[in-house]
């Protein structure tokens, strides 16, 4: 039966083979196999590795607006560590979690990368990486930033020369010296050096797996950062550690049981020229464009940026001073975050993250700042779309205490005073009024110039709250400076942006910057608003931000804190002249019962909004505002003094009545007296005639 089968298949090939079509096709597929191969040796052997033997981070240069050099992202620091300093440990720990086979194959895992692409597939996302260790290396020291096939292919070409030219060894040592640990430490030792004060050969195994989890993500798994994640990524390393055979379950539940001891420092090695505005970037081209922390911090980049340099030297000299600012409760400063904007390009001019010592890649209060705006959010979310629907400045607005339902704004004086015009509502700053007119618009109008105006709003904002500031999650200064930038821009806004465009060290254009507005009125109504912020600005809330000789209009935003105590959480003040917009915040990072504000933004805010603008355009010519569609040239407010024909008639009746009640005392009196005499007389007849009838009787 098995020869019949065999014979029967042998048969079957035979008569195939007698297919002229067949041949040819299996001769053209051979052909074309070994044609690949060939080509695939030549272009392997036709790569340039030998700059493996210098490879090292490249700085990142920063260039200005004016195309000269700011600073410098530098990530040359790299110390470089022998294998035989590297623990046998660590290196089994990166080659448990990031390339198994790392032994075995050629510089590409053919198997793994089929096995990826599935897993990715299933998953419908990418949740498996099939690079192995060599491509790796040969991404970060020969390739660009493109993620394209021309680029992977040329990643495998590398690999392969890689693998023929160097051995395993090599290939680890120079990996573990050139990859990114976070926190600014590149190569082993410096990670060593960071996290836990040691000297690599020092590592225990749980450190060791500690930091092979963070080659996946240095950043997000960081211990400082996010310690849990850390230890969990950690377990990770050290369970695949036993499933290949390199530790026993014995020795991984004892590097689990054992504590984690951060010994290290925060690195912070990059504290370069306007490290604020350095953060700022970094963080838009790995959102807006796509590049790994990595990239930007070593990938010989040149950014061009939007940075005046003036501008942000001026910034940081206002923020070194500390009479601006009010004193923090005890070691714990008050903090602040601000940024200037080019309202006609979107261009971020200068920024500021925060007060005290600058952490690299820390929190920027200017960009990642999620607060709660004020009455800085008025004129986006009551005043402009009001306007838009037919309101004026002049427009007869409520404030009394009105409730809405369960909501009941006050105003922060807790006066009222019946009806106000829009322009004393906004220079007062008054809530009643502001509340009113937009459950009179629509909340759903207020809610949509806002998000066009580029808030982060969610949609449990949509809601009368969205009048006083009231937000979910809230804003940054950055937000707030783009949104009004429309005031000072005819009504469009253009997306804030730090970058113009990114290159490689070879010209190679990775990311550009190309104009994104959008028109959220009309020239006429973003004139009534400017109207209005500078009449804050000169006789309202504002005062304190008025520049010497140059027009300003902007607004003043406070947050109270909650159950209607005495205090503050934030104080805002965002404002522009018709060059430059400006918005600051300061407050606390965590608001408690021993630390929030006492001040107001009028005090605060507005005074640190003036410095900044008054440095900033320092020797730059005045400009007016364009107030050319705007009718009133005298505010529009309520006449609250008597007309004068009323005042006349109320004293002339006030004279009339004073002279009644002269002459009624004066009759009084008269009538009194003559009614004295009148009964004095009827005594004495009464006296009289008692004596004649004595008389008379006896």
């Amino acid at each position: 039966m098995k020869a019949k089968t065999k014979n029967s298949l042998k048969d079957v090939v035979a008569a195939w083979w007698r297919k002229a079509w067949v041949r040819k096709t299996v001769w053209t597929l051979t052909a074309l196999i070994v044609i690949f191969i060939i080509t695939f040796n030549i272009l392997v052997g036709s790569r340039d590795v030998s700059a493996m033997d210098r490879a090292a981070p490249q700085p990142t240069v920063i260039i200005d607006q004016n195309g000269e050099v700011a600073s410098r992202i530098s990530a040359s620091k790299t110390e470089a560590v022998g294998m035989e300093e590297i623990p046998t440990h660590m290196i089994q720990a990166v080659v448990a979690i990031e390339d198994h086979r790392f032994y075995s194959h050629s510089g590409v895992d053919y198997w793994g990368s089929i096995r990826a692409a599935v897993t990715n597939l299933q998953a419908g996302h990418t949740v498996q990486g099939g690079s192995t260790l060599t491509q790796q290396l040969a991404k970060n020291v020969f390739l660009t930033h493109e993620r394209t096939y021309k680029r992977k292919i040329k990643e495998v070409l590398l690999a392969k020369k890689i693998e023929r030219n160097y051995t395993k060894d090599e290939i680890m040592e120079t990996y573990l010296n050139t990859i990114y640990f976070g926190e600014g430490a590149w190569g082993l030792k410096k990670a060593a050096r960071t996290y836990f004060g040691k000297e690599p050969k020092d590592l225990t195994v749980g450190e060791s797996a500690l930091l092979a989890g963070m080659i996946q993500a240095p950043s997000a798994l960081s211990p400082f950062k996010n310690f849990n994640k850390a230890m969990t990524r950690r377990d990770v390393v050290l369970s695949k550690m036993v499933a290949e055979g390199f530790i026993d379950e014995k020795t991984a539940e004892k590097a689990k049981e054992k504590d984690i001891v951060l010994e290290g420092q925060e690195s912070d090695d990059y504290r370069g020229r306007y490290p604020s505005y350095v953060d700022a970037i970094i963080q838009e081209a790995i959102d807006r464009y796509g590049l790994t922390e990595k990239e930007v911090l070593s990938g010989g980049l040149r950014i061009h940026t939007e940075l005046d340099p003036r501008m942000q030297q001026s910034a940081e000299d206002v923020y070194a001073r500390d009479d601006l600012f009010p004193q923090g409760k005890g070691d714990t400063l008050v903090q602040s975050g601000s940024v200037l904007v080019d309202p006609k390009t979107g261009g971020i001019r200068a920024l500021v993250g925060g007060r005290g010592d600058h952490v690299f890649r820390g929190f920027n209060r200017a960009t990642q700042l999620k607060r709660q705006p004020g009455s800085t959010i008025k004129p986006i979310s009551v005043y402009a779309p009001a306007l838009m629907q037919g309101y004026d400045l002049d427009a007869r607005l409520v404030d009394r205490p009105i409730s809405f339902g369960n909501y009941a704004p006050k105003n922060q004086n807790q006066q009222y005073l019946g009806e106000v015009t829009m322009y004393e509502a906004v220079i007062d700053s008054l809530n009643v009024p502001a509340v009113w007119l937009l459950d009179q618009i629509g909340v759903d109008k207020g809610y949509r110039y806002a998000k066009t105006s580029g808030l982060s709003l969610t949609d449990e904002d949509r809601q009368l709250g969205l009048a006083l500031g009231g937000l979910r999650e809230g804003v940054s200064p950055l937000q707030m400076a783009q949104a009004y930038s429309a005031f000072a821009n005819d009504g469009i806004v253009v997306d804030a942006h730090a970058i113009r465009r990114v290159e490689t060290v070879d010209g190679e254009v990775l990311g550009k910057w190309y104009k994104k507005s959008v028109r959220v009125s009309q020239p006429a109504v973003s004139q009534q608003i400017t109207y209005l912020l500078r009449g804050a600005v000169q006789e309202g809330t504002g005062r304190k931000a008025q520049i010497p000789g140059r027009p300003t209009a902007g607004k003043t935003g406070t947050t109270q804190l909650p159950d209607g105590r005495d205090g503050a959480k934030d104080n805002w003040f965002v404002g522009y002249t018709p060059e430059l917009v400006g918005a600051v915040w300061i407050g606390y990072d965590k608001t408690d019962a021993e630390h929030f504000l006492t001040t107001s933004s009028g005090s605060t805010a507005a005074p640190v909004f003036r410095e900044l603008m008054s440095g900033a355009l320092q020797g730059h010519p005045v400009k007016e505002f364009d107030l050319s569609q705007v009718k009133w040239k005298t505010p529009p407010k309520i006449d609250r003094t008597p007309p004068e024909e009323e005042r006349k008639e109320k004293e002339e009746e006030k004279e009339k009545g004073e002279e009644k009640g002269k002459l009624r005392d004066k009759l009084k009196k008269e009538w009194d007296k003559g009614r004295e005499k009148i009964e004095n007389r009827l005594k004495k007849k009464k006296e009289e005639w008692e004596e004649k009838w004595k008389e008379w009787k006896s």
